[in-house]
């Protein structure tokens, strides 16, 4: 995870619309970031095998709990992602977990045509706790 969200990061330094962003759920917090794969380094998007474009957009969510002593710690979770257009065209993304040391995180790609707004609409599912959805939207640029 470090790996990932530092190169993200590192992508996202000078465009501030792409900082990583959290809402909060009782002990669940949860993490997310949406930008185009071109964005990311070569070695990054290669080692994820992700495809670089302007046209390809890369959506990623961590889920962290915090435990009694207050640290958050990350957690496997059932995600599922819709995406829609300002013309409101729908589209499902596929999520896939990436295991790394003790990190846990989500990736999943989707079509976007820039200039254009995108609608996410996620639901979060962990083991102990409701359901959770959650949206948000990401500006992309040419």
């Amino acid at each position: 995870m470090k790996r990932l969200l530092t190169a993200l990061c590192l992508c996202s330094v000078a465009a501030v619309a792409h900082a990583e962003i959290a809402q909060k759920f009782g002990p669940l917090e949860i993490h997310y970031n949406a930008l185009t794969t071109d964005e990311l380094l070569p070695d990054v998007a290669r080692s994820y095998k992700i495809e670089r474009s302007k046209t390809r957009g890369l959506v990623t969510m961590s889920v962290l709990m915090r435990n009694k002593l207050g640290a958050l710690t990350p957690v496997p979770a059932k995600i599922s992602v819709y995406v829609t257009n300002l013309n409101q065209q729908l589209a499902n993304i596929t999520m896939r977990e990436i295991n790394e040391g003790t990190a846990i995180y989500y990736l999943g790609e989707f079509r976007v045509a820039p200039p254009d707004t995108l609608k996410f609409t996620a639901a979060v599912e962990v083991a102990g706790e409701p359901k959770r959805e959650m949206v948000f939207t990401q500006k992309f640029y040419k």
